[in-house]
């Protein structure tokens, strides 16, 4: 998982927490990206990581599930030249909502910890059996937030109040 931005970040860390309880056994890397440049390599930008880093923290061969506060094309484009570009998976701001709740803002862009989440699920292969039933349960906490979203006029208290918890060694 990777993220750019503070709401994509916020997003991504509820979606690894989601991941885990779904799947207590996972094993999931974030990499929260600072500085874009980084992205491209060290000769098109003097930010940029060498393929030996890029790799070390992307990796060559694991799908990328990647929350952007931007145009996702952008991350495309810096990443192109990337061994594992065909596993980058990018989601971002597609122009859609208005005024509403900053969570159903996320979800209207397809952004959203439950939609990265499921992302996720169907892009680990051991994991994609249980796409069906993750598919549903999205379909249903998404439709559960828009009748809470209209009858409050503010995102669910789980989504409001959602805090990160560091886990116990």
């Amino acid at each position: 998982m990777a993220c750019a931005g503070d709401v994509p970040t916020l997003e991504t860390l509820a979606a690894v927490t989601l991941l885990h309880d779904y799947v207590p056994d996972i094993r999931i890397r974030l990499v929260n990206v600072v500085d874009l440049m980084t992205l491209q390599p060290a000769a098109e930008h003097p930010h940029g990581l060498d393929d030996e880093a890029f790799d070390a923290l992307f990796t060559r061969d694991r799908p990328i599930v990647f929350a952007f506060h931007g145009y996702p094309w952008l991350i495309h484009r810096l990443t192109y030249r990337r061994h594992n570009h065909a596993n980058l998976h990018v989601r971002g701001y597609k122009e859609e909502g208005s005024t509403t709740t900053p969570f159903d803002m996320v979800v209207l862009n397809n952004m959203d910890r439950y939609q990265l989440a499921l992302d996720a699920i169907r892009r680990i292969p051991r994991l994609r059996e249980l796409g069906a039933e993750a598919d549903e349960r999205y379909r249903q906490t998404i439709a559960r937030h828009k009748a809470y979203v209209i009858e409050h006029g503010e995102d669910m208290p789980e989504v409001r109040n959602w805090r990160w918890i560091t886990a116990k060694s």
